[in-house]
């Protein structure tokens, strides 16, 4: 991961992604991940309580992160099945030419997805969405303005 001054998550789970993105980053770089329910981000806080460049937060991320931001890289993983109410709002975390990742998508679902239309064809992204397995994509996006 080299290049990136600072790095994010939405939504902090167990802190398991947390740590996979942690170790790929040189330690200097700061991390901030947000997570909403209390006892999760206390036991993610708990498991990078010695790495002093990883900040838990709890709260929403929409009140968390946007103090820390621009990113370099969000992996957003909290709350992006909604972004007609949240899209722009992460847009705004990322820093020019800020690279977002979104994970958990069902490839080839049919009918309309808000969620593919949003990313795939925002006129500030270049974007594209990846199979990773049989039953699952991820789009990966880097803003261009």
């Amino acid at each position: 991961m080299r290049g990136r001054a600072r790095v994010a998550e939405t939504g902090t789970g167990a802190g398991v992604g947390a740590a996979w993105i942690v170790s790929a980053l040189d330690p200097s770089v700061p991390f901030f991940t947000a997570e909403t329910d209390a006892g999760r981000a206390a036991a993610a806080a708990d498991l990078f309580a010695d790495d002093p460049n990883v900040s838990v937060l709890h709260g929403d991320w929409h009140d968390a992160l946007p103090e820390h931001a621009p990113f370099d890289l969000l992996f957003h993983d909290g709350s992006k099945r909604r972004p007609d109410v949240d899209g722009e709002d992460t847009l705004r975390l990322l820093a020019p030419r800020g690279l977002v990742v979104l994970d958990d998508l069902t490839p080839g679902r049919p009918g309309p997805d808000e969620v593919r239309e949003f990313w795939l064809r925002h006129p500030e992204l270049a974007s594209t969405e990846l199979r990773v397995s049989d039953r699952e994509a991820v789009i990966v996006a880097v803003r261009t303005r």
